[in-house]
């Protein structure tokens, strides 16, 4: 998992062949104004999803795991509080992995609560599970879903 500040952005491009256009995405697009909804970037290779949703407490947030994406989660407004346990240390699933929605959900609680402020972003790897959203408010965001192996 990663934690940083958008401006700091710059550090991670490199990390996936993919990253640089999504931060591209973001320096060009007046994220803002874009209802909620998917938003394709480079097929379903990397896509953006805008969600404007009120926050849970972090009783109702759960675990959740992806495989096929990464996900760089950006906070626009709200203040977001997003949970994190190392995938191997989740022992309690609630199911099994759905590939078509790519997710997995776990019980665990998480082992570490992150804030998350607007203009920062987390991203999280298939080995790190997130449980996003937890908020006394509404959350305005964008995920990023980047897919771990390109087709391109």
């Amino acid at each position: 998992m990663i934690l940083s500040a958008l401006s700091q952005s710059s550090r991670y491009a490199e990390l996936h062949p993919l990253f640089q256009r999504a931060f591209d995405y973001i320096r060009d697009t007046d994220l803002y104004a874009l209802a909620p909804g998917r938003y394709p970037i480079v097929g379903d290779d990397l896509f953006a999803i805008v969600e404007l949703v009120p926050g849970k407490t972090k009783e109702m947030a759960r675990l959740e795991a992806h495989r096929k994406y990464i996900d760089i989660q950006l906070v626009l407004e709200g203040d977001e509080t997003m949970g994190w346990k190392p995938l191997a240390d989740c022992l309690n699933p609630v199911s099994e992995h759905s590939m078509e929605k790519d997710i997995r959900f776990f019980h665990d609680a998480p082992a570490s609560w992150v804030p998350v402020p607007p203009d920062h972003f987390c991203i999280f790897f298939p080995e790190d599970a997130h449980a996003p959203l937890v908020s006394g408010g509404m959350v305005r965001k964008v995920i990023f879903k980047v897919a771990v192996s390109p087709c391109a």
